[in-house]
């Protein structure tokens, strides 16, 4: 197993691994429940790693609370071509406006469409009003209504997939939680597409409550730590909801002696984005790293995620969490290392449509 010292604990090389590239997954598990799931329970040291996706109702307690995100993927990406005759490319990242008509975007060939451009797709203009930080752009739809915006989206764009899955538009409905249904996000929050109805319906039969919050990920989600101290790194700001009857769920839980089990890394950062007890909308940039103390959450499910990216950060700090291991943060980290290459070795799938594990 790896070792971590604490000194390299804020360093980014340390939540590095190496991954063979035929271990990404390009395509889901078919029943999705079907996956492989590694059971993870920190404070026994204990890894169960023969399970599948449709065990895990066997790892969960009737006074368990299970918090899923409901955002739906949008077609984010625009292609289009330019007057001169070039390409282009709109990535929808987060609107900014209820109606839906503006929205930070990437743009390509981002030295190439300036302020003040007009883009023309399928009949439709698109203008750009001006730049933020991270050559990140302001565009807006000359539509009327939120409504003909997401018609446009469903003819004319396309699926945001990673860039490491080379399928296409065939994955509009895998690339989509079966219960998703707050329009605005950039990509899935993927550790909920294994869940099928029937997995659910086996949960909820057990005893186990159910309750939605909302994040639309976005850059915030998805763009790389570059920084070589990962406390330097800033997360973009994300659309996030949690109703009050998701917050009345999670004080029920507690008082019967429940665990909150946050359904991948944007439920659990959209529960830690609020104090206990509270409830609203906001925007949240929050970003946890080993450290990290966390507040609302008791169990995680989860992917495996990208080297050195934001999610593994969050991972190896819920997982010292867990342990009880303050100050000794490096120890989990190495752990959790481990066990992402003897998956890596063994043939499990990783990222987006991967394997998944339970952490408890």
């Amino acid at each position: 197993m790896r070792k971590i010292s604490r000194g390299d604990l804020y360093s980014l090389s340390s939540y590095s691994y190496g991954l063979p590239q035929d271990r990404i997954a390009q395509s889901p598990a078919n029943p999705r429940d079907s996956s492989r799931l590694l059971v993870w329970n920190v404070k026994e040291g204990l890894t169960l790693w023969d399970k599948h996706f449709r065990d895990i109702a066997d790892f969960l307690r009737p006074e368990d609370l299970l918090i899923l995100n409901d955002t739906r993927v949008i077609p984010a990406r625009l292609l289009g071509t330019r007057e001169s005759g070039g390409k282009f490319e709109v990535f929808l990242l987060r609107s900014i406006s209820p109606d839906f008509r503006v929205w930070e975007a990437l743009v390509r060939p981002a030295r190439k469409i300036h302020t003040g451009s007009t883009l023309t797709l399928h009949g439709q203009s698109l203008r750009v009003l001006g730049s933020k930080p991270d050559g990140v752009r302001v565009v807006e739809f000359a539509m009327s209504s939120r409504d003909e915006v997401l018609a446009f989206l469903s003819e004319a764009g396309n699926v945001p997939l990673p860039p490491y899955i080379h399928a296409g538009n065939e994955m509009r409905e895998s690339y989509q939680t079966v219960f998703a249904r707050n329009d605005g996000s950039c990509a899935a929050p993927t550790a909920s597409l294994h869940f099928t109805p029937e997995l659910l319906a086996k949960i909820q039969a057990i005893g186990v409550g159910v309750g939605y919050v909302t994040l639309h990920v976005g850059l915030g989600t998805f763009r790389p730590v570059k920084t070589p101290d990962i406390r330097a790194h800033q997360i973009h700001t994300e659309h996030c909801e949690l109703p009050a009857e998701t917050a009345a769920k999670i004080r029920e839980c507690r008082a019967r002696g429940g665990r909150v089990i946050a359904s991948g890394t944007t439920a659990a950062r959209t529960l830690e984005s609020f104090s206990p007890g509270e409830s609203g909308v906001r925007e949240t940039g929050i970003y946890i790293y080993p450290g990290y103390r966390f507040r609302n959450v008791d169990g995680l499910i989860t992917n495996f995620h990208l080297p050195e990216s934001s999610l593994i950060m969050l991972v190896a700090s819920f997982a010292a969490n867990l342990a009880g291991a303050f100050g000794r943060e490096e120890e989990v980290l190495s752990s959790l290392l481990g066990i992402y290459e003897r998956a890596a070795s063994e043939g499990w799938r990783f990222f987006s449509f991967g394997d998944a594990m339970l952490i408890v």
